[in-house]
């Protein structure tokens, strides 16, 4: 009887398992992070940057990434190898990626290094809901939408080098989406501290912003550099 016992469990383990593994590649996630970073901030490391191939990019955010994530803080990435990043998908918005999501990174660069790799860790693994094609103009609406550098410069907030609290770059943010932003910070050359990204929810469909449900893990100081570009 027990022997039976046991092998019914294995049965039933055996039948749950695929599911299991079919659930975590399968791209379900909660919402997405949707990640802008600031050009001068980049640039302004003991790192550097490169300028892409297309020449400097303008005086703006940039788009970094929309992120698939979970309620808990996980994420799940690289979600389907069978489904790589195909440039002719997304042909017709190749001109508004150059301008809205260039690549920094060196060596120079097109940007569809940096595209394909967004794609591959993040936007498969957000299929179940938007395909290859959606991924990307879903990010380029969600730019357009936002206007991080607008919201700012009406606060009197500018890329000038100058040090703004925090505080105040969040709340002029949130005044203008109507949401709150996470703001990263890294360093620049001397060790200051400056505003490198914003991070702003998005709901699972990718239509519009919500309230982060979880924030990433990090501080910035109580006043940040906001440097030119």
């Amino acid at each position: 009887m027990k022997l039976l016992h046991a092998s019914l469990c294995l049965i039933s383990l055996l039948l749950i398992l695929p599911s299991i593994f079919a659930d975590s590649s399968s791209g379900d996630f909660d919402f997405f992070y949707f990640v802008q970073q600031w050009p001068g901030s980049y640039c302004d490391t003991q790192k550097s940057c490169c300028f892409p191939t297309s020449g400097k990019p303008d005086a703006d955010f940039g788009i970094h990434g929309l992120w698939p994530n979970y309620k808990d803080g996980t994420y799940p990435s690289n979600c389907d190898s069978s489904k790589p990043f195909d440039s002719s998908s997304i042909s017709d918005l190749i001109s508004s990626m150059e301008k809205s999501w260039p690549t920094l990174a060196c060596p120079s660069g097109s940007g569809e290094a940096f595209w394909e790799h967004e794609w591959e860790k993040h936007g498969t693994c957000s299929q179940s809901v938007i395909d290859q094609h959606e991924y990307f103009q879903t990010a380029l609406n969600l730019k357009e939408k936002t206007d991080l550098l607008g919201a700012l410069t009406k606060a009197g907030i500018n890329p000038d080098g100058k040090s703004y609290s925090i505080e105040s770059i969040r709340d002029s943010i949130k005044e203008s989406t109507g949401f709150t932003p996470w703001i990263q910070c890294n360093r620049d050359g001397s060790g200051n501290s400056q505003l490198y990204q914003v991070y702003l929810c998005v709901d699972r469909s990718g239509s519009g912003l919500i309230e982060c449900p979880v924030f990433p893990h990090g501080k910035c100081g109580d006043e940040i550099e906001f440097p030119s570009f």
